[in-house]
């Protein structure tokens, strides 16, 4: 997650933010807000969308599941799961196809 940090601060020097103002938004300290940034806390969804709310930006600006697990991963496991499902005659709906 220490990506997601980085872009975090990234973003926020982009628009003139300072620390302390994500913070007051966020209704949290500057230092809760620092460790955010320097990734010394788990970023969760509910702190992901707050600040993607208050940078105007969307989530999977800041954080991607990509750089965690390597872009071919999680096509893979898909591939395997719809192979596992014709093999087995289990339908697939239409829109995973």
């Amino acid at each position: 997650m220490k990506v997601c940090g980085q872009n975090i601060r990234k973003i926020r020097r982009s628009k003139d933010f300072t620390q302390e103002y994500m913070a007051f938004e966020m209704g949290i300290s500057q230092k809760a807000y620092s460790d955010i940034e320097n990734s010394k806390v788990k970023i969760n969804l509910d702190i992901l969308t707050k600040i993607s709310t208050i940078l105007d930006i969307k989530p999977s600006d800041i954080c991607s599941i990509s750089h965690k697990c390597g872009i071919d991963a999680y096509e893979d496991k898909y591939q395997e799961l719809l192979e596992y499902m014709k093999k087995n005659n289990i339908s697939i709906p239409k829109e995973f196809l």
